[in-house]
């Protein structure tokens, strides 16, 4: 599956079928919350917290592609990443784009 945060793709010509997007909410946990409120106290990047925002875009984009693959789609163009607190600990990862056929 192509996946392209243009409007287009280069030279082909495109047939939108529908957005399509995945989701996940990914939750901290006790160990991570414990290292990431150390790591505070010294600076720098929380790993805990960078490795669970990869997994969750991972995640999220999946669904996103298995999506519009059921639509038969060959590419998903303008693909978006988002992000939102949905309760304390827990954290929203949304990816979303066109589905297209192209020609």
């Amino acid at each position: 599956m192509l996946l392209l945060n243009i409007d287009y793709v280069p030279g082909r010509e495109i047939e939108a079928l529908g957005m399509v997007k995945g989701t996940v909410v990914q939750s901290k946990n006790i160990g991570r919350d414990f290292m990431a409120g150390m790591k505070t106290l010294v600076g720098g990047e929380i790993v805990g917290y960078t490795e669970m925002l990869i997994e969750a875009r991972q995640i999220a984009t999946k669904r996103m592609v298995d999506e519009a693959e059921a639509l038969g789609a060959d590419a998903v163009v303008n693909v978006r990443f988002g992000s939102a607190a949905v309760m304390q600990g827990a954290a929203e990862v949304i990816a979303y784009g066109t589905a297209v056929k192209l020609k």
